[in-house]
């Protein structure tokens, strides 16, 4: 009879070393449902401004827009109608129907009708506006990419490409694929 017990006793601690452990996962984990999340905003906000400075408390960027809206089940958060103004000498403005910004900030996807218009420093030129359908945007480096269809005019001068990359701070703008435009210039008469 000892012996029967004694070779019980590992398989009782077995089993209680189980309940134990099922009765800790409840506790920890809850009583959470086991299905998908639904998709629903945890929280939104409507026609709003935000303001961002850089280490010297001058204003770097300003973003306007009409409806924020933030889903947690996947941490994402879309802005509608957003204008974006880059504060500068040459000050530069980009707009687009939806934005869908990443987890941290620090990517933003333009959709649909994306506009930029970066003026001129002295502000005797027209101002240059690149229009695309997409535009992959990270704000705090002021730099952006493309792979689609993008038209760049200034005045009556015109570029088409495939793609682009484009660098505020520097001025740059690479367009890629094939390019084809109508180059205008201004001539002075001279008697």
């Amino acid at each position: 009879m000892k012996d029967r017990a004694a070779s019980l006793f590992p398989l009782l601690m077995l089993v209680l070393l189980a309940a134990l452990t099922f009765w800790l996962n409840r506790v920890i984990e809850g009583d959470k449902p086991r299905g998908p999340q639904r998709h629903d905003p945890d929280y939104w906000v409507e026609r709003f401004e935000v303001r961002r400075f850089d280490l010297d408390g001058k204003l770097q960027h300003t973003l306007v827009a009409d409806k924020l809206l933030h889903y947690p089940d996947d941490d994402t958060t879309i802005v509608t109608a957003p204008q974006i103004t880059y504060h500068q000498k040459a000050p530069s403005e980009v707009s687009a129907r939806m934005a869908y910004v990443g987890r941290d900030g620090k990517e933003v996807d333009l959709v649909d009708e994306v506009r930029i218009i970066r003026h001129s420093a002295a502000g005797d030129s027209p101002p240059t506006v690149v229009e695309t359908r997409t535009l992959k945007v990270f704000p705090d480096e002021e730099r952006g990419s493309t792979r689609d269809p993008v038209s760049i005019t200034q005045g009556k001068s015109v570029m088409h490409g495939k793609g682009l990359e484009i660098d505020n701070r520097s001025g740059i703008t690479v367009l890629h694929g094939r390019v084809t435009g109508t180059l205008h210039r201004n001539r002075t008469e001279t008697p």
